[in-house]
């Protein structure tokens, strides 16, 4: 008998939410690091979450993929109970849910294709030399990368890594988006094309996405909606104007009042 995903009982009283976060807990040792987190993706919407180093933003989107298990609280993502699921059922829910990892995350002995190439062959098992072209080359087409398709990651900058990870994310056509620090490390204007990007992918692929950034121009470029974690919980929340406007403690060092 095929073994289906849990699926949250309340999952139907929300629908154009697509992941829905309770009072999340986790914690590392004695350390907290997430102290009662509430959050809500909805449908379409960039989200960005803002905060400084260490204050457990990559934390909570490896939560929401089942990468760590929280220690209490409700994690709902595209109708999936999350903490319940087995390995089998993470793996198939993830292949709705495209993480972009802050270092890119590409295997250095593969090419741009075979980089490309690998979750189609693992994860969908196509083999077929026509059909793994086209993705491939609409992929790379769609993050503006096609003349890199036959370079080694070290021939590539880093916002060219940068491009080839969202793409070796896109080409499973996900329905949620993960940018972990996406303009990390990049100058000025190589993070602005990347923001342009995560706007791009928004319109082509017609993604929701959650942004874990501590970089202010980023989350004013791509936000619908920022979520200010501090201290472990969402602290603050509004559009980048609403935040700008109140003045908060904890968002000093960010607008420079």
């Amino acid at each position: 008998m095929k073994e289906e995903p849990a699926i949250v009982e309340n999952v139907k009283e929300d629908v154009t939410s697509v992941v829905r976060i309770r009072n999340l807990y986790k914690s590392f040792g004695d350390r907290k690091v997430l102290s009662g987190v509430d959050l809500d993706l909805k449908e379409g919407e960039n989200l960005v979450i803002l905060g400084k180093s260490g204050t457990g933003k990559s934390v909570l989107i490896k939560c929401v993929v089942g990468l760590l298990k929280p220690d209490s609280g409700e994690i709902n993502v595209l109708g999936y109970d999350v903490p319940s699921l087995s390995l089998k059922e993470l793996n198939k829910l993830r292949l709705e849910v495209g993480f972009s990892f802050q270092g890119s995350a590409l295997y250095d002995s593969m090419s741009v294709r075979e980089n490309l190439e690998f979750p189609l062959k693992r994860n969908l098992g196509i083999y077929e030399r026509s059909k793994l072209n086209k993705l491939v080359k609409k992929s790379l087409e769609d993050v503006g990368l096609e003349s890199a398709i036959n370079m080694l990651p070290a021939e590539l900058s880093g916002g060219m890594k940068k491009r080839v990870g969202i793409a070796r994310t896109l080409i499973l056509n996900p329905k949620i988006m993960l940018y972990d620090e996406p303009t990390a490390g990049l100058d000025p204007e190589t993070a602005a094309e990347i923001n342009e990007l995560i706007l791009s992918v928004r319109e082509k692929y017609h993604t929701a996405s959650i942004i874990i950034t501590h970089d202010l121009s980023c989350a004013r470029q791509v936000s619908d909606r920022i979520v200010a974690l501090f201290d472990g919980i969402n602290k603050l929340e509004g559009t980048f104007d609403e935040l700008k406007q109140q003045n908060a403690e904890e968002l000093q060092s960010f607008f420079n009042y």
